[in-house]
């Protein structure tokens, strides 16, 4: 399984964890809300029947009994009203001075909606109870929410916390293997210096001994390119169509004779401030990708243009392209369509332009064996 595999599954599992916990908080605030709610629908039965028994004027011991259930609801609002919905009474409602009788039908017509009123039916009249929901229940009606809305934000803050702690790993990781690989890329280099100058001793044929110069001159470049990961390097004002043809120069004289280059390059120069050795290597990184993706064999457009203070490189190939939904996820660390190499040039690359070039890098744009365009941005000197 690709890394991109596993963190997209770890994604995936916290977010269902996540959407469990939420679901359960909801399920449970639920059924005590229901709960809670039968509770007081009986507390105000029992209040209903108080009231029909003081109507009715029974003995004095049921009478203070009573009048001691009346007085014991401190919670619940509650409007009386005959059956032509005349308020006689009401409990727990602060009511306005002006506009009461307003204000009463505007209650009751929300109590209504609610609970279902209470009907008193004595023997020679009857009485409407209507009540609305205790203070306490409504504050647990949107607790759940509460409830979510802290979970959410304890997630987005662990998640975030993890992923800054992954992005930190994989850092160190990226650090310390380029510097361990311009530390073993040194000795080689040095001996295959060495050598090329015996060889000028002995009268070696000059033409190749060029070529074997500029290869180990090329990995010396290698080799700073790796030593500068994880160092912030001094970025050098330098004209960006030169540094572009220095850098596809070396490749189009190692690639299949198949593979085109065309150039649409601004005649004014364009100086951008950048690190020529990592530059150079987003560069090859990008052609490489466009060869592999035309399988040696089509064309490469490199274009330049520039809008206010910023230049634009778009190189496009014509490949096999991919589909929307990739365009990011390319950039991702492990993320590789080749059966060999470890996924990491295009991260390197994002990397290098987004920290060390204050640019960016994207897929403009792509179409399914029509072709890619990726593009590169950077702040004109």
């Amino acid at each position: 399984m690709r890394i991109i595999d596993k963190t997209v599954l770890a994604k995936y599992i916290f977010i269902a964890v996540a959407v469990i916990l939420a679901v359960s908080f909801l399920v449970m605030s639920n059924r005590m809300y229901n709960d809670m709610a039968k509770e007081e629908r009986q507390k105000i039965e029992l209040w209903a029947k108080a009231v029909q028994l003081v109507a009715t004027g029974e003995d004095n011991t049921e009478l203070d009994l009573t009048l001691t259930i009346l007085s014991g609801n401190k919670t619940i609002p509650v409007v009386l009203c005959d059956e032509h919905n005349t308020v006689l009474m009401t409990a727990n409602i602060d009511i306005p001075d002006n506009d009461s009788v307003h204000f009463l039908k505007k209650k009751i017509d929300s109590f209504r909606k609610s609970n279902s009123p209470i009907v008193i039916q004595n023997p020679n009249f009857k009485q409407i109870v209507y009540y609305g929901d205790s203070s306490v229940l409504k504050r647990l009606q949107y607790f759940p929410f509460v409830q979510i809305g802290v979970l959410t934000v304890f997630i987005c803050v662990s998640f975030l916390a993890l992923l800054s702690t992954k992005n930190a790993e994989q850092n160190k990781v990226w650090v310390g293997l380029s510097k361990e690989t311009a530390h073993q890329l040194g000795t080689p280099i040095s001996s295959m210096l060495a050598w090329v100058e015996y060889l000028k001793s002995q009268a070696t044929d000059i033409s190749a001994l060029q070529e074997m110069e500029k290869d180990v001159s090329r990995l010396q470049v290698v080799a700073d390119r790796f030593s500068k990961i994880g160092s912030k390097p001094a970025p050098e004002n330098k004209e960006l169509c030169k540094e572009i043809r220095t850098s596809v120069g070396y490749l189009q004289t190692r690639i299949s004779k198949k593979v085109l280059f065309e150039f649409d390059l601004p005649e004014k120069p364009l100086h951008v401030m950048i690190s020529t050795a990592l530059f150079s290597w987003v560069i090859e990184n990008l052609i490489k990708n466009a060869v592999d993706a035309m399988e040696g064999q089509g064309t490469i457009y490199i274009t330049v243009t520039s809008k206010g203070n910023i230049a634009y490189l778009d190189i496009t190939d014509t490949g096999k392209g991919m589909s929307k939904s990739m365009f990011k996820q390319v950039f991702s660390p492990g993320y590789t369509t080749k059966t060999r190499g470890w996924g990491l040039g295009l991260s390197l690359a994002k990397r290098i332009i987004n920290e060390y070039h204050n640019g960016k890098i994207y897929v403009r744009n792509s179409e399914i064996s029509v072709g890619t365009t990726f593009r590169i941005e950077l702040p004109i000197v």
